[in-house]
């Protein structure tokens, strides 16, 4: 399954180590990441295959949510083809 994983906040140390620490931890590969800092805002996005992983995508969801909310950031991940959905013009 791939993954879309969006982060969005205050730039600060560390939040591409942390996402991606996270991410490591529970086998999901990146395949691919985009980030940039505007006006002292982060914006990253994210896409990777969780194939291997044993967490449910509702789980890491939490995991992803709980420690941005602990460094000031919004994180979301979903399914990418609901990420395709939402996104589609």
């Amino acid at each position: 399954m791939k993954l879309v994983v969006t982060v969005v906040g205050k730039d600060r140390v560390g939040i591409i180590a942390m996402v991606t620490r996270i991410l490591a931890d529970n086998n999901v590969n990146i395949l691919s990441i985009n980030q940039n800092i505007m006006d002292g805002f982060f914006n990253m996005i994210l896409l990777a295959e969780a194939a291997e992983s044993k967490i449910k995508l509702v789980d890491l969801q939490k995991v992803l949510k709980e420690q941005g909310e602990e460094i000031g950031v919004e994180i979301k991940a979903q399914h990418q083809d609901i990420f395709n959905v939402m996104h589609d013009i």
